[in-house]
């Protein structure tokens, strides 16, 4: 039994699984940021430009990369299982899954060379 659950936990799909519902605990993470950033922009001018002038630190920058490729696999993560929800278990979850995440690499790089 035991090693029935290790030899599953080791399959692209239980990774692709875990990816998401970490990218989901990332995402709900990085919204009381995104709240106080928006507080900032109504409180007043001088603290949100202060806010502005703090984001374009290459960490933040190097961050936003990340958080764009924790919005795109997250968001794809969902749709497979969407698609497995709704039209039942395909053969090809797996290569479903890799392709998510290069896409989700992609996005992420071509986000950090725009904004760098």
């Amino acid at each position: 039994m035991t090693r029935l659950l290790l030899a599953r936990r080791q399959t692209i799909l239980w990774i692709a699984a875990l990816v998401h519902r970490i990218s989901g605990l990332a995402l709900a993470g990085f919204l009381p940021l995104h709240f106080l950033a928006l507080g900032l922009a109504i409180s007043g001018d001088a603290q949100f430009e202060g806010f502005l002038r703090w984001t374009d630190r290459p960490l933040v920058k190097l961050a936003e990369g990340g958080l764009m490729f924790v919005l795109v696999i997250h968001l794809l993560g969902g749709l497979r299982l969407l698609v497995i929800e709704n039209f039942g278990w395909r053969s090809g979850q797996g290569r479903l899954a890799v392709a998510a995440a290069c896409v989700s690499i992609l996005a992420a790089f071509v986000f950090l060379t725009r904004v760098f």
